[in-house]
């Protein structure tokens, strides 16, 4: 049986070295188990049934050892614990449980035949921070929580853009949205650079929308380009990963102007996602730009997640009448 490295660590004024517990309680029983003067399995058993045995107690015995010890969630709460000095909860109110691995994968992000993609040249200063970690970027800086609201597009009496991004264009067959789940995106504190409460107006910043898993995602059209070809791109990339991606209806690399989509739980195309952080990386002075009903990726499940925003305030997916107007 392998040994665990006793620690260099001293336990207290005896200067003792730290061990492992398990490794005490495991090399105890080794060596009452393999003991040859004093051995708890008797030689009158054959060797085969000795070996048998002697396993099958070493796995009872580091299975109850297992069994009581804090899962590693709470060992790292206690820990924090420790180093912001607050108490450590009592041992009555901890929970032992083992937790066994569950094997499983997201999907793979795969080519998508025939697509390549191109890139404009940004008309505004660069973003002020790193994309990744930019609140107005990447949505996962903020986060965001569920909310109790009804699961269904609504009609919201206001005055409305009538060229506003058409959220129907998300899917190859232009279909009404099925809301599937709602949250609320946080707010950002920007003099104290931290997350502030979640957005309480609008009820919803943050739509699920059903989907087929690794149904392709396109890009919602608008009434208005980012311009540099006849035809017209129709936005900007302004921050992607792989799962999850920023698209502009402007060629400004913030979000003060225009139209914002995050797009969630989607596989990102591997060819627009390399091209977005080659131009990342060479200053941003380029990014990665799409036409509309271009295709961004694959549904990663039976949702994906939407915001969407206008001159950086978030707006209500399901408001019907700005976003599903064409159907």
């Amino acid at each position: 049986m392998a040994h665990c490295r006793p620690s260099d660590e001293s336990d207290g004024s005896r200067g003792e070295n730290r061990v492992n517990p398990i490794y005490r309680v495991s090399s105890f029983f080794s060596r009452r188990v393999f003991n040859r003067r004093r051995p708890l399995i008797q030689n009158r058993t054959s060797p085969f049934a000795r070996g048998v045995l002697s396993l099958t107690l070493l796995f009872a015995i580091n299975a109850t050892v297992f069994a009581f010890l804090p899962t590693s969630s709470e060992a790292a709460c206690a820990s924090n614990d420790a180093k912001t000095g607050a108490a450590i909860r009592d041992s009555s109110v901890i929970s032992y449980t083992v937790f066994l691995p569950i094997v499983g994968k997201y999907p793979q992000s795969q080519p998508i035949a025939g697509e390549s993609y191109n890139t404009v040249a940004v008309i505004s200063d660069p973003t002020d921070r790193p994309a990744e970690i930019h609140p107005d970027l990447n949505l996962a800086v903020r986060g965001y929580v569920p909310t109790s609201a009804e699961l269904q597009l609504i009609q919201y009496d206001h005055p409305f853009d009538s060229q506003a991004p058409q959220l129907t264009g998300l899917f190859a067959d232009n279909r009404l949205g099925v809301v599937t789940s709602a949250f609320q995106v946080y707010d950002w504190d920007w003099p104290a650079d931290r997350r502030g409460l979640p957005i309480a107006d609008p009820p919803v910043t943050l739509a699920g929308l059903a989907a087929t898993p690794e149904e392709l995602v396109r890009v919602p059209s608008s009434g208005y380009d980012v311009g540099w070809l006849p035809t017209g791109y129709e936005v900007m990339v302004l921050y992607a990963s792989a799962h999850s991606i920023t698209l502009k209806y402007t060629r400004d690399d913030n979000v003060k102007t225009g139209y914002t989509l995050h797009l969630e739980n989607i596989c990102v195309e591997p060819t627009l996602l390399n091209l977005y952080r080659t131009m990342n990386n060479a200053g941003r002075s380029r990014l990665p730009s799409l036409f509309s009903g271009q295709p961004v990726g694959r549904a990663m499940s039976n949702e994906i997640m939407v915001a969407i925003r206008d001159t950086g305030a978030f707006l209500d997916p399901r408001w019907r009448n700005d976003w599903w107007q064409r159907q």
